[in-house]
C-alpha cells in the first residue's frame, strides 16, 4: 500500500519498501547498532545479521485505518553499548529522517533487539 502525497506538481507515491530502506539506512547510522536483524527470529531462533541490502527485511511497515504510520525495526546491538540509549537513538533517527527526508508523519517507532553482538 503505498501513502499518496500531494503537492502543488502533482502526486507522489511512496511505498512501504521505500519507508523501509529509508528507516534500515537511518538506523544503521546510529552508534552502538551492528546491523538490522531478520523479522523471523521468532520462527527461526537466529538473529541472522542482514547486509545494508537487505535493510528491508529488518524493518515492518505498519498503518491503521486513520492513517497513522507505526515502524518496527529488528537491530542487533554492540556489546558493550548501553541497549536503552541505542533504541533512544534508533527511534530519534529514524522518526527525524522519515519526517524531514520524506516528509512523512510517524506515530512510533518500536524496537525489537534480537542479539548483540561482538564487534572487532
Amino acid at each position: 500500500m503505498a501513502i499518496e502525497l500531494a503537492t502543488e506538481y502533482g502526486k507522489v507515491y511512496v511505498t512501504d519498501e521505500v519507508i523501509a530502506v529509508l528507516s534500515g539506512s537511518a538506523a544503521l547510522d546510529c552508534y552502538g547498532l551492528v546491523g538490522m536483524a531478520s523479522r523471523n527470529q521468532f520462527k527461526d531462533g537466529i538473529a541472522e545479521l542482514l547486509r545494508r541490502e537487505n535493510l528491508s527485511r529488518g524493518v515492518e511497515v505498519h498503518r491503521n485505518e486513520q492513517g497513522m504510520m507505526t515502524i518496527d525495526l529488528y537491530i542487533v546491538v554492540s556489546y558493550g553499548t548501553k541497549i536503552s540509549e541505542v533504541a533512544h537513538n534508533v527511534q530519534s533517527k529514524v522518526k527525524y529522517v522519515l519526517s524531514e527526508v520524506a516528509g512523512l508523519q510517524v506515530d512510533a517507532v518500536n524496537i525489537f533487539v534480537q542479539g548483540v553482538r561482538v564487534v572487532q
